[in-house]
C-alpha cells in the first residue's frame, strides 16, 4: 500500500510556472517508478512525466523542454516543475506510484490537483 498526497497547482497565466509536489508514504521499497499524469475535461488521462527508482525519466512530447520531474528520496517526494505553461496544460494533475509485486503491476494515485493556465 502506498499513500500519495499532492501539493501545488492553482491558477497561472500563460508563460508562468508552477511546481507540483507529491509526498509518498507506505511500501516505498516496492515502488518502481513515480510519475505525473493529467486529465483535461473530455479527454483521457495521459502520462506527463515519469521517473524510475534509477532516476531515468521520460516525458510526453508536449511538455519536453518545459517540464522537469525530479525526486527526493530522503523526503519521499516527487516534484514536477512546470515552466512556460500554456492554456493547453490546463488539467487535473495526478501523482502516480507504480509498484511491481510478484510480477504484477499495481498503480496508486493521488487525489489530483487542478492546474489552470489562463491565456
Amino acid at each position: 500500500q502506498v499513500q500519495l498526497v499532492e501539493y501545488g497547482g492553482g491558477l497561472v497565466q500563460a508563460g508562468g510556472s508552477l511546481r507540483l509536489s507529491c509526498a509518498a508514504s507506505g511500501s516505498m521499497f516496492s515502488i518502481n517508478a513515480m510519475g505525473w499524469y493529467r486529465q483535461a475535461p473530455g479527454k483521457q488521462r495521459e502520462l506527463v512525466a515519469r521517473i524510475t527508482s534509477g532516476r531515468r525519466t521520460n516525458y510526453a512530447d508536449s511538455v519536453k523542454g518545459r517540464f522537469t520531474i525530479s525526486r527526493d528520496d530522503v523526503k519521499n517526494t516527487v516534484y514536477l516543475q512546470m515552466n512556460s505553461l500554456k492554456p493547453e496544460d490546463t488539467a487535473v494533475y495526478y501523482c502516480n506510484a507504480e509498484l511491481w509485486i510478484a510480477m504484477t503491476r499495481e498503480d496508486y494515485w493521488g487525489q489530483g490537483t487542478q492546474v489552470t493556465v489562463s491565456s
